[in-house]
């Protein structure tokens, strides 16, 4: 899935969510992929009605799975190479999830508290929340963990039956409503 478009040094990506918006402001030179990778997720509406599916207080917000089936199966096999770490997990700080070295496609975190240890597992942010931590902090928790660690949403099933399945099996989840690139 090639783009383009130049991104920028910096960009601006407001989320408008279920429960209010938030800004993440996004530096490229912290990680290049990552940066290049979530501007053309958020660009090309990716993100768009998909669910915090994975909320874990005191942790990490992740989404990123496409709630349409056929959009997350095109994103799934799209993997980047790994950035270098050169910013810490700390609060606020957004970043790609991975399943192993090279894997990162459309899911991301945020860091709802100070993990620096995911540091040396090679966990790269590439932006940071600047506005709306406290919309973030509010996203429904009661799920849990995921399958099959936890009672929540199973991965697989989100990749293959999307917002269906979530909307049936966990409707307290928030969503996304839209991703835009803020204007300069």
């Amino acid at each position: 899935m090639a783009n383009s478009e130049q991104v920028p040094a910096t960009y601006k990506a407001v989320f408008e969510t279920s429960k209010g918006n938030f800004t993440i402001e996004v530096t490229r030179a912290w990680a290049p992929l990552g940066a290049d990778r979530f501007y053309e997720l958020v660009t090309s509406g990716a993100f768009d009605g998909a669910r915090f599916f994975r909320v874990l207080p005191g942790f990490v917000v992740q989404f990123g799975i496409p709630g349409d089936p056929g959009v997350a199966r095109k994103w799934r096999s799209a993997q980047i190479a790994d950035d270098k770490v050169t910013q810490s997990n700390t609060r606020g700080m957004v970043t790609f999830a991975t399943a192993g070295p090279n894997t990162r496609t459309s899911q991301v975190f945020i860091n709802l508290a100070d993990n620096n240890s995911l540091d040396r597992m090679g966990f790269a942010p590439f932006g940071r929340i600047t506005q709306g931590m406290d919309v973030v902090d509010s996203f429904y928790s009661g799920y849990g963990e995921g399958a099959p660690h936890g009672r929540g949403p199973d991965q697989g099933r989100i990749q293959s039956q999307g917002n269906a399945y979530l909307e049936k099996d966990f409707p307290k989840l928030d969503y996304i409503v839209r991703a835009s690139i803020a204007e300069a």
